[in-house]
Protein backbone atom coordinates (compact mmCIF):
# COMPACT_ATOMS: atom_id res chain seq x y z
CA UNK A 1 0.00 0.00 0.00
CA UNK A 2 1.25 3.46 -0.87
CA UNK A 3 2.36 5.88 1.78
CA UNK A 4 -0.42 7.82 3.50
CA UNK A 5 1.70 10.98 3.52
CA UNK A 6 1.03 13.61 0.88
CA UNK A 7 1.69 17.20 -0.17
CA UNK A 8 -0.58 19.67 -1.96
CA UNK A 9 0.06 23.26 -3.06
CA UNK A 10 -2.16 25.87 -4.66
CA UNK A 11 -0.90 29.43 -4.83
CA UNK A 12 0.67 29.96 -1.41
CA UNK A 13 -1.60 27.50 0.39
CA UNK A 14 0.25 24.35 1.46
CA UNK A 15 -1.23 21.15 2.88
CA UNK A 16 0.68 18.16 4.26
CA UNK A 17 -1.29 15.06 5.20
CA UNK A 18 -0.36 11.96 7.16
CA UNK A 19 -2.55 9.24 8.62
CA UNK A 20 -5.97 10.66 9.44
CA UNK A 21 -4.82 14.29 9.77
CA UNK A 22 -3.76 17.18 7.57
CA UNK A 23 -2.08 20.46 8.37
CA UNK A 24 -2.65 23.56 6.26
CA UNK A 25 -0.53 26.70 6.33
CA UNK A 26 0.87 29.31 3.96
CA UNK A 27 4.24 29.73 2.28
CA UNK A 28 3.81 33.52 2.27
CA UNK A 29 6.50 35.53 4.01
CA UNK A 30 4.25 37.43 6.39
CA UNK A 31 3.42 37.81 10.06
CA UNK A 32 0.47 35.42 9.60
CA UNK A 33 1.77 32.19 11.11
CA UNK A 34 -1.62 30.57 11.55
CA UNK A 35 -2.20 26.88 10.81
CA UNK A 36 -5.32 24.75 10.34
CA UNK A 37 -5.33 21.12 11.48
CA UNK A 38 -8.10 18.64 10.74
CA UNK A 39 -8.44 15.07 12.00
CA UNK A 40 -10.75 12.69 10.12
CA UNK A 41 -11.18 10.58 13.24
CA UNK A 42 -13.33 13.40 14.64
CA UNK A 43 -15.54 13.65 11.53
CA UNK A 44 -19.14 12.51 11.46
CA UNK A 45 -19.51 8.78 10.81
CA UNK A 46 -22.41 7.09 9.07
CA UNK A 47 -23.96 4.33 11.19
CA UNK A 48 -22.47 1.01 10.06
CA UNK A 49 -24.58 -2.05 9.42
CA UNK A 50 -23.33 -5.23 11.02
CA UNK A 51 -23.16 -7.14 7.73
CA UNK A 52 -22.52 -6.25 4.11
CA UNK A 53 -24.32 -7.42 0.99
CA UNK A 54 -22.38 -10.71 1.01
CA UNK A 55 -23.40 -11.43 4.59
CA UNK A 56 -19.88 -10.90 5.93
CA UNK A 57 -19.10 -8.44 8.74
CA UNK A 58 -18.46 -4.91 7.52
CA UNK A 59 -14.86 -3.80 7.96
CA UNK A 60 -14.56 -0.48 9.76
CA UNK A 61 -12.34 2.15 8.19
CA UNK A 62 -9.18 3.48 9.77
CA UNK A 63 -9.92 7.17 8.97
CA UNK A 64 -6.64 7.32 7.01
CA UNK A 65 -6.73 9.92 4.24
CA UNK A 66 -6.49 8.12 0.90
CA UNK A 67 -6.53 11.07 -1.55
CA UNK A 68 -6.82 14.85 -1.45
CA UNK A 69 -6.71 17.83 -3.81
CA UNK A 70 -7.25 21.57 -4.20
CA UNK A 71 -9.69 23.08 -6.67
CA UNK A 72 -8.18 25.08 -9.54
CA UNK A 73 -8.41 28.45 -7.76
CA UNK A 74 -7.51 27.01 -4.37
CA UNK A 75 -10.85 28.11 -2.90
CA UNK A 76 -11.81 24.53 -2.07
CA UNK A 77 -10.03 21.43 -0.78
CA UNK A 78 -11.42 17.91 -0.71
CA UNK A 79 -10.31 14.56 0.67
CA UNK A 80 -11.52 10.98 0.87
CA UNK A 81 -10.65 8.59 3.67
CA UNK A 82 -10.61 4.92 4.57
CA UNK A 83 -13.98 5.27 6.31
CA UNK A 84 -15.59 5.94 2.91
CA UNK A 85 -16.20 9.65 3.35
CA UNK A 86 -15.78 12.66 1.09
CA UNK A 87 -14.97 15.78 3.13
CA UNK A 88 -15.18 19.22 1.51
CA UNK A 89 -13.50 22.38 2.84
CA UNK A 90 -13.53 26.08 2.01
CA UNK A 91 -10.00 27.44 2.32
CA UNK A 92 -10.40 31.23 2.68
CA UNK A 93 -10.72 30.95 5.66
CA UNK A 94 -10.46 27.21 6.30
CA UNK A 95 -13.84 25.69 7.14
CA UNK A 96 -15.31 22.20 6.81
CA UNK A 97 -18.40 22.48 4.58
CA UNK A 98 -19.65 18.89 4.53
CA UNK A 99 -18.97 15.24 5.28
CA UNK A 100 -20.60 12.89 2.75
CA UNK A 101 -20.57 9.12 2.41
CA UNK A 102 -19.23 7.42 -0.71
CA UNK A 103 -20.18 3.93 -1.85
CA UNK A 104 -16.67 2.44 -1.80
CA UNK A 105 -13.17 3.44 -0.78
CA UNK A 106 -11.83 5.99 -3.22
CA UNK A 107 -8.49 5.99 -5.00
CA UNK A 108 -8.42 9.48 -6.58
CA UNK A 109 -10.42 12.68 -6.89
CA UNK A 110 -10.39 15.95 -8.80
CA UNK A 111 -12.45 19.11 -9.12
CA UNK A 112 -13.96 20.21 -12.40
CA UNK A 113 -12.42 23.38 -13.80
CA UNK A 114 -15.63 25.29 -13.03
CA UNK A 115 -15.34 24.13 -9.38
CA UNK A 116 -19.01 23.15 -9.44
CA UNK A 117 -18.32 19.44 -8.88
CA UNK A 118 -15.76 17.09 -7.43
CA UNK A 119 -15.23 13.76 -9.22
CA UNK A 120 -14.34 10.72 -7.12
CA UNK A 121 -12.92 7.47 -8.53
CA UNK A 122 -13.22 4.28 -6.49
CA UNK A 123 -11.61 0.86 -6.28
CA UNK A 124 -14.46 -0.81 -8.17
CA UNK A 125 -13.91 1.30 -11.29
CA UNK A 126 -16.72 3.85 -10.87
CA UNK A 127 -16.60 7.65 -10.97
CA UNK A 128 -19.16 9.61 -8.97
CA UNK A 129 -19.72 13.37 -9.06
CA UNK A 130 -20.62 15.43 -5.99
CA UNK A 131 -21.85 19.01 -6.05
CA UNK A 132 -19.66 21.71 -4.54
CA UNK A 133 -22.39 24.37 -4.71
CA UNK A 134 -24.75 22.05 -2.77
CA UNK A 135 -22.20 20.59 -0.35
CA UNK A 136 -24.62 18.13 1.28
CA UNK A 137 -26.02 16.65 -1.93
CA UNK A 138 -25.60 13.00 -2.79
CA UNK A 139 -23.34 11.55 -5.43
CA UNK A 140 -24.23 10.78 -9.06
CA UNK A 141 -22.70 7.84 -10.92
CA UNK A 142 -20.99 9.22 -14.04
CA UNK A 143 -19.06 6.31 -15.57
CA UNK A 144 -17.48 2.96 -14.81
CA UNK A 145 -14.57 0.69 -15.72
CA UNK A 146 -14.24 -3.06 -15.33
CA UNK A 147 -11.00 -2.47 -13.43
CA UNK A 148 -9.90 -0.49 -10.39
CA UNK A 149 -9.43 3.20 -11.18
CA UNK A 150 -6.12 4.69 -10.07
CA UNK A 151 -6.53 8.29 -11.24
CA UNK A 152 -9.06 10.72 -12.71
CA UNK A 153 -8.61 14.08 -14.43
CA UNK A 154 -10.69 16.60 -16.36
CA UNK A 155 -9.78 18.74 -19.35
CA UNK A 156 -9.36 22.48 -18.61
CA UNK A 157 -12.57 23.24 -20.52
CA UNK A 158 -14.52 20.55 -18.58
CA UNK A 159 -15.48 18.80 -21.81
CA UNK A 160 -13.70 15.52 -21.10
CA UNK A 161 -13.23 13.19 -18.14
CA UNK A 162 -10.05 11.11 -18.29
CA UNK A 163 -9.69 7.93 -16.24
CA UNK A 164 -6.76 5.56 -15.72
CA UNK A 165 -7.08 1.99 -14.52
CA UNK A 166 -5.13 -1.01 -13.31
CA UNK A 167 -5.41 -2.75 -16.66
CA UNK A 168 -3.11 -0.40 -18.64
CA UNK A 169 -5.93 1.74 -20.10
CA UNK A 170 -6.58 5.47 -20.23
CA UNK A 171 -10.13 6.35 -21.30
CA UNK A 172 -11.24 9.74 -22.59
CA UNK A 173 -15.01 10.26 -22.09
CA UNK A 174 -17.32 13.17 -22.85
CA UNK A 175 -18.29 14.87 -19.57
CA UNK A 176 -21.80 15.70 -20.83
CA UNK A 177 -22.37 12.07 -21.89
CA UNK A 178 -19.82 9.85 -20.09
CA UNK A 179 -21.07 6.73 -21.90
CA UNK A 180 -19.70 8.31 -25.10
CA UNK A 181 -15.99 7.50 -25.35
CA UNK A 182 -13.86 9.88 -27.40
CA UNK A 183 -10.69 7.79 -27.36
CA UNK A 184 -8.50 5.29 -25.56
CA UNK A 185 -4.81 6.02 -24.94
CA UNK A 186 -3.26 2.56 -25.23
CA UNK A 187 0.39 1.63 -24.96
CA UNK A 188 1.30 1.13 -21.30
CA UNK A 189 2.25 -2.43 -20.42
CA UNK A 190 1.20 -2.26 -16.75
CA UNK A 191 -1.17 -0.29 -14.51
CA UNK A 192 -1.46 3.46 -15.16
CA UNK A 193 -0.56 5.09 -11.85
CA UNK A 194 -1.05 8.79 -12.69
CA UNK A 195 -2.47 11.00 -15.45
CA UNK A 196 -2.14 14.76 -15.81
CA UNK A 197 -3.62 17.15 -18.38
CA UNK A 198 -1.05 19.86 -19.12
CA UNK A 199 -2.73 23.20 -18.20
CA UNK A 200 -0.57 25.34 -20.51
CA UNK A 201 -1.11 22.90 -23.39
CA UNK A 202 -4.61 21.53 -22.73
CA UNK A 203 -4.55 19.13 -25.68
CA UNK A 204 -1.69 17.16 -24.11
CA UNK A 205 -1.74 14.44 -21.45
CA UNK A 206 1.05 13.01 -19.31
CA UNK A 207 0.82 9.49 -17.89
CA UNK A 208 2.99 7.27 -15.71
CA UNK A 209 2.82 3.53 -15.20
CA UNK A 210 4.15 0.46 -13.45
CA UNK A 211 5.98 -0.29 -16.69
CA UNK A 212 8.45 2.45 -15.68
CA UNK A 213 7.55 4.95 -18.41
CA UNK A 214 6.38 8.55 -18.66
CA UNK A 215 4.31 9.09 -21.81
CA UNK A 216 3.00 12.11 -23.68
CA UNK A 217 -0.33 11.87 -25.50
CA UNK A 218 -2.60 13.85 -27.74
CA UNK A 219 -5.50 12.46 -25.78
CA UNK A 220 -8.49 13.33 -28.00
CA UNK A 221 -7.09 11.14 -30.75
CA UNK A 222 -5.46 8.64 -28.37
CA UNK A 223 -2.14 9.18 -30.17
CA UNK A 224 1.08 8.59 -28.25
CA UNK A 225 3.60 11.35 -28.98
CA UNK A 226 6.59 10.32 -26.88
CA UNK A 227 7.65 7.65 -24.38
CA UNK A 228 10.47 7.98 -21.83
CA UNK A 229 11.78 5.12 -19.69
CA UNK A 230 12.36 6.32 -16.14
CA UNK A 231 15.10 4.54 -14.19
CA UNK A 232 14.78 3.93 -10.48
CA UNK A 233 17.63 3.57 -7.96
CA UNK A 234 20.11 0.72 -8.26
CA UNK A 235 19.54 -2.53 -6.40
CA UNK A 236 21.54 -2.88 -3.18
CA UNK A 237 25.06 -4.25 -3.43
CA UNK A 238 25.33 -8.00 -2.92
CA UNK A 239 22.30 -8.93 -5.03
CA UNK A 240 22.95 -11.58 -7.64
CA UNK A 241 22.00 -9.44 -10.62
CA UNK A 242 22.16 -5.71 -9.89
CA UNK A 243 19.79 -3.75 -12.10
CA UNK A 244 17.81 -0.55 -12.20
CA UNK A 245 14.38 -0.75 -10.61
CA UNK A 246 11.36 0.36 -12.55
CA UNK A 247 10.06 3.72 -11.42
CA UNK A 248 6.27 3.78 -10.95
CA UNK A 249 5.42 7.44 -10.35
CA UNK A 250 3.02 8.21 -7.53
CA UNK A 251 2.99 11.92 -8.42
CA UNK A 252 3.27 14.00 -11.59
CA UNK A 253 3.89 17.65 -10.68
CA UNK A 254 3.98 20.39 -13.30
CA UNK A 255 5.40 23.92 -13.40
CA UNK A 256 3.94 26.18 -16.10
CA UNK A 257 7.08 28.30 -16.09
CA UNK A 258 9.33 26.63 -18.65
CA UNK A 259 7.17 23.47 -18.62
CA UNK A 260 9.08 21.50 -15.97
CA UNK A 261 7.75 18.13 -14.80
CA UNK A 262 8.68 16.36 -11.55
CA UNK A 263 8.09 12.65 -10.96
CA UNK A 264 8.24 11.03 -7.54
CA UNK A 265 7.61 7.48 -6.36
CA UNK A 266 6.71 6.23 -2.89
CA UNK A 267 9.49 3.68 -3.26
CA UNK A 268 12.41 5.90 -4.21
CA UNK A 269 14.67 8.55 -2.62
CA UNK A 270 14.86 10.35 -5.98
CA UNK A 271 12.87 12.86 -8.02
CA UNK A 272 13.14 12.90 -11.81
CA UNK A 273 12.93 16.26 -13.58
CA UNK A 274 11.69 16.42 -17.17
CA UNK A 275 10.92 19.34 -19.46
CA UNK A 276 8.10 19.39 -21.98
CA UNK A 277 9.11 20.47 -25.48
CA UNK A 278 5.59 21.31 -26.62
CA UNK A 279 6.41 22.37 -30.21
CA UNK A 280 8.52 19.24 -30.69
CA UNK A 281 5.90 17.07 -28.96
CA UNK A 282 8.50 15.37 -26.80
CA UNK A 283 9.80 15.03 -23.24
CA UNK A 284 13.40 15.80 -22.27
CA UNK A 285 14.96 14.31 -19.13
CA UNK A 286 16.89 17.09 -17.40
CA UNK A 287 17.97 15.87 -13.98
CA UNK A 288 17.68 13.32 -11.20
CA UNK A 289 17.53 14.77 -7.69
CA UNK A 290 18.72 12.39 -4.97
CA UNK A 291 17.70 12.50 -1.30
CA UNK A 292 18.87 10.73 1.85
CA UNK A 293 15.38 9.41 2.63
CA UNK A 294 12.45 8.14 0.59
CA UNK A 295 10.36 10.86 -1.02
CA UNK A 296 6.69 10.87 -0.08
CA UNK A 297 5.45 13.59 -2.44
CA UNK A 298 6.38 16.64 -4.52
CA UNK A 299 4.61 19.81 -5.65
CA UNK A 300 5.57 22.95 -7.55
CA UNK A 301 4.98 26.45 -6.25
CA UNK A 302 5.24 28.66 -9.33
CA UNK A 303 6.97 31.50 -7.49
CA UNK A 304 9.36 29.59 -5.21
CA UNK A 305 10.14 26.28 -6.90
CA UNK A 306 9.78 22.56 -6.12
CA UNK A 307 8.70 21.38 -2.67
CA UNK A 308 9.69 17.86 -1.62
CA UNK A 309 8.15 15.98 1.32
CA UNK A 310 10.55 13.29 2.56
CA UNK A 311 10.70 10.68 5.33
CA UNK A 312 13.02 12.68 7.57
CA UNK A 313 11.86 13.99 10.93
CA UNK A 314 14.66 16.54 11.17
CA UNK A 315 14.01 17.97 7.68
CA UNK A 316 10.58 16.84 6.42
CA UNK A 317 10.44 19.50 3.70
CA UNK A 318 13.03 20.50 1.10
CA UNK A 319 12.60 23.44 -1.26
CA UNK A 320 14.47 23.29 -4.57
CA UNK A 321 14.94 26.20 -6.97
CA UNK A 322 16.28 26.50 -10.49
CA UNK A 323 19.84 27.86 -10.53
CA UNK A 324 21.85 27.95 -13.74
CA UNK A 325 19.57 25.43 -15.41
CA UNK A 326 19.83 22.93 -12.51
CA UNK A 327 17.41 22.31 -9.64
CA UNK A 328 19.07 22.41 -6.23
CA UNK A 329 18.02 22.67 -2.59
CA UNK A 330 17.64 26.16 -1.15
CA UNK A 331 19.85 26.36 1.97
CA UNK A 332 18.60 28.03 5.15
CA UNK A 333 15.18 28.97 3.79
CA UNK A 334 13.11 30.73 6.45
CA UNK A 335 9.80 29.50 5.03
CA UNK A 336 11.03 25.88 5.00
CA UNK A 337 12.16 26.19 8.62
CA UNK A 338 8.80 27.67 9.65
CA UNK A 339 6.62 25.07 7.92
CA UNK A 340 8.88 22.18 9.01
CA UNK A 341 8.63 23.41 12.59
CA UNK A 342 4.83 23.24 12.33
CA UNK A 343 5.06 19.64 11.12
CA UNK A 344 7.43 18.54 13.85
CA UNK A 345 5.43 20.22 16.59
CA UNK A 346 1.91 19.32 15.62
CA UNK A 347 1.85 15.97 13.93
CA UNK A 348 2.06 12.62 15.68
CA UNK A 349 0.82 10.62 12.62
CA UNK A 350 3.92 11.58 10.65
CA UNK A 351 6.13 10.39 13.49
CA UNK A 352 4.77 6.86 13.02
CA UNK A 353 5.56 7.07 9.29
CA UNK A 354 9.08 8.31 10.03
CA UNK A 355 9.69 5.38 12.39
CA UNK A 356 8.28 2.95 9.83
CA UNK A 357 10.52 4.35 7.10
CA UNK A 358 13.65 4.06 9.24
CA UNK A 359 12.92 0.56 10.54
CA UNK A 360 11.90 -1.08 7.26
CA UNK A 361 14.98 -2.44 5.52
CA UNK A 362 13.31 -3.38 2.24
CA UNK A 363 9.97 -2.24 0.87
CA UNK A 364 8.17 -5.05 -0.95
CA UNK A 365 4.56 -3.95 -0.83
CA UNK A 366 4.82 -0.18 -0.55
CA UNK A 367 4.90 0.55 -4.27
CA UNK A 368 1.55 1.08 -6.01
CA UNK A 369 -0.33 -2.20 -6.37
CA UNK A 370 2.50 -4.32 -5.02
CA UNK A 371 5.21 -3.47 -7.53
CA UNK A 372 8.62 -4.37 -6.14
CA UNK A 373 11.04 -1.76 -4.84
CA UNK A 374 14.73 -2.63 -5.11
CA UNK A 375 16.41 -0.39 -2.57
CA UNK A 376 16.64 -0.25 1.22
CA UNK A 377 14.64 2.37 3.06
CA UNK A 378 16.65 4.92 4.99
Amino acid sequence: MASSAGLALCGQALVVRGGSRFLATTTASSDDDSIFIYDCSTAEKKPQENKGEDGQPVEKGSDTILASTFSTSGSYFALTDDSKRLILFRTKPWQCLSVRSVVRRCTALTFTASEEKVLVADKSGDVYSFSVLEPHGGGTLELGHLSMLLDVAVSPDDRFVLTADRDEKIRVSWAAAPHSIEAFCLGHAEFVSRIFVVPSHPELLLSSSGDGTLRLWEYRSGRELHCCHVGGPQEPEGTQSPKVARFAASRIAYCCQENYIALSSDCAPVVHIFQLDAPGRQLVHRQQLSFDRRVWDVAFEERRGLWVLQACQEAPLVLCSLVGGQWQAVPDSDVVKRVSSHLRGNWAPLEALWVWSRSTSLLLGGCPLGTRCHHPIS
